[in-house]
């Protein structure tokens, strides 16, 4: 890095990734000493390892090194090293997007092994319910509860995951699903579509209990302050908004959008929802699985 920047510009780039950075905090010398640029380029990267920022400091210097930055064209000797020792750390990288997230095949934590308490992004949620759940474990079995809940967890896990979204809580008859990387929005809804449709198969196929499971979906986007606290995480206003879609607004085997993310689909995909509706004041649309032969 030092042979490819100067020291301001390394330390421009360094918090781009980490607001706060300060390197004389960090490194001791007296504010204002010219640090040298082997010596910045050293102190950047230890210290953004340090506080879990340099997945993020990469980023920027792929994006940068690939666009530029106000008008500059900059080229970094030896990044492909540095993309290739992240990938080698766990890391999967995504070009189309120029985001890293864990390798799916290694682990999967709810923080994608990115995010730290406190870091805001841009997120689609996915609330799920299951309608009528009290009358369905009061008919049937619980061997057969548990057999037809397990399965539904295996398809919400899969349908959430192979999206490269994480499922961030899982209660008896429900749970939140939220996305992140790529064209999240479109991630969360078309995870929605595979799960309703998926039971609709399963419901005619191997459902041991004595009526069809029917689930309540709802997508909605919106900034989320990440917390390892489940409880903090569900007191978000995009969180909230999503359960209150799903709670007042979804009907069984539905999903439910909101307008404000509906506003920023593709004609085509839209076109398979219904028109704005509105329920407790929120505008939404429908996307309506077909249960004919039900």
């Amino acid at each position: 890095m030092y042979t490819s920047l100067s020291a301001d510009d390394m330390l421009r780039f360094a918090k781009m990734a980490y607001p706060d950075y300060n390197i004389y905090e960090r490194s001791g010398f007296p504010k204002g000493y010219p640090i040298g640029s082997q010596d910045t380029a050293d102190r950047i990267v230890l210290d953004l390892i340090q506080d879990g920022c340099y997945v993020d400091f990469v980023e920027i210097l792929i994006r940068v090194d690939t666009k530029g930055y106000m008008g500059r064209r900059y080229a970094f000797r030896g990044l492909d090293d540095v993309i290739s020792d992240v990938i080698q750390a766990g890391f999967s990288y995504d070009s189309t997007t120029g985001q890293f997230f864990e390798n799916q095949s290694r682990q999967v934590t709810r923080n994608w092994g990115r995010l730290l308490e406190g870091d805001e992004r841009q997120m689609a949620v996915m609330r799920l319910d299951i309608a009528g759940n009290s009358i369905l474990v009061k008919e049937n079995p619980k061997s057969s509860i548990d057999k037809a809940y397990g399965d539904l967890r295996k398809i919400v896990t899969n349908a959430v995951v192979s999206r490269l979204g994480r499922l961030w809580t899982w209660e008896g008859d429900g749970a939140l699903a939220v996305f992140m990387l790529g064209r999240y929005s479109l991630m969360a809804i078309f995870a929605a579509m595979d799960i309703l449709n998926e039971m609709f198969i399963y419901n005619k196929t191997g459902n041991p209990l004595n009526s069809d499971i029917k689930l309540r979906v709802s997508v909605h986007s919106g900034e989320l302050v990440y917390s390892d606290n489940e409880t903090k995480c569900l007191k978000a206003d995009t969180v909230r908004k999503a359960v209150t879609l799903e709670s007042k607004a979804a009907a069984p085997n539905s999903l439910v959008i909101s307008e404000s993310l509906a506003m920023s689909l593709d004609q085509a995909l839209l076109d398979i929802f219904s028109n704005a509706k509105v329920a407790s004041t929120e505008k939404f649309r429908i996307y309506q699985v077909n249960q004919t032969g039900e």
